[in-house]
């Protein structure tokens, strides 16, 4: 027998537990459910400075418990599962949760967020949350005074390597290609900027560091020539790896309107092109990616979901 419900939220991490925290606080009794990775990207983020409320900073997971725990103590049903099948044609909307429990909802917040790209290397692995980071906004400032390289050759890595020249020493952008995919403003920036050095033709081959117990710190960089296969290797104390981010959005392809990108086109956020249907996050922004303005987006999208009910019934 279908559970019937006013509101379901597929996801977790800052934009599905805010999400539940305004919807519950707006009585629509809202049932979570938390998918493969419960607290998002958060969760493997070693120290967060700039998420309000935390004077001293606090490791992402504690961020995302104490969301998390606000979530269930204003009333959110939170649940272990994922959402393997979506029916969006009509109201009130059909989801089934591994495919063995079927809601029936009156609203949808969609929060399954975006995964970063990575290189795939193993030292990248090791030394992740340790001098390792795809996001120069949040880990930056760790760096002040220090050398690190950015790796990518879009509009965000050049974007994060300007944003890292106001704060570092000295900052590597290395790009396996002699020219930038990156906007020809966003280039000029770059060329004007005297601290940025641009290391051409190079894929990272291993970051390097050390180790002592639970302590690690990154050191260098090895590169490999895409043209000749020499290697060299460049002291450094971070990496920020900007090749991209891939959004959990296949589940909703051909259902909802995405991006180029594959991101769910909101617009104006949260709505998307199904009344009754929000997203929320990093699941709909390409631009800022910021833990806080995830959970506004979810502040919004719960609001809107209690207003198109008061609404629409």
């Amino acid at each position: 027998m279908p559970e019937h419900i006013k509101c379901l939220i597929i996801g977790s991490g800052p934009a599905g537990y805010t999400a539940g925290i305004y919807t519950s606080r707006a009585n629509l009794n809202p049932v979570l459910i938390e998918g493969m990775q419960p607290g998002g990207q958060l969760t493997i983020t070693h120290e967060v400075e700039n998420f309000p409320g935390y004077p001293r900073g606090e490791s992402g997971p504690g961020i995302m418990s104490d969301l998390r725990q606000q979530a269930i103590h204003c009333g959110t049903d939170i649940r272990a599962g994922m959402v393997t099948h979506i029916d969006f044609k009509q109201r009130p909307f059909r989801c089934i949760v591994d495919d063995n429990h079927e809601f029936v909802a009156d609203t949808v917040i969609v929060a399954t967020g975006a995964t970063a790209r990575w290189l795939g290397l193993e030292s990248e692995e090791k030394y992740r949350g340790f001098g390792v980071s795809v996001c120069a906004t949040c880990d930056g400032h760790f760096f002040k005074g220090k050398d690190v390289a950015v790796i990518g050759g879009g509009d965000t890595a050049l974007e994060e390597a300007r944003y890292l020249a106001n704060l570092c020493r000295k900052v590597y952008l290395v790009h396996r290609r002699d020219a930038f995919r990156a906007s020809p403003a966003v280039q000029k920036n770059i060329f004007n900027t005297p601290n940025i050095e641009i290391v051409w033709n190079h894929v990272p081959k291993e970051i390097l560091g050390t180790q002592q117990g639970f302590l690690k710190s990154v050191t260098g960089l090895l590169l490999s020539n895409t043209l000749d296969g020499s290697e060299q290797a460049i002291a450094i104390d971070g990496v920020f790896v900007a090749i991209g981010t891939i959004p959990v959005t296949d589940l909703f392809r051909g259902v909802l309107e995405l991006t180029p990108e594959g991101y769910i086109k909101t617009q104006p956020a949260p709505f998307t092109n199904i009344r009754g249907v929000f997203a929320a996050g990093d699941v709909q922004d390409l631009r800022y990616r910021q833990a806080i303005t995830a959970a506004a987006s979810g502040c919004m999208a719960g609001i809107e979901a209690a207003r198109f009910l008061n609404e629409n019934g």
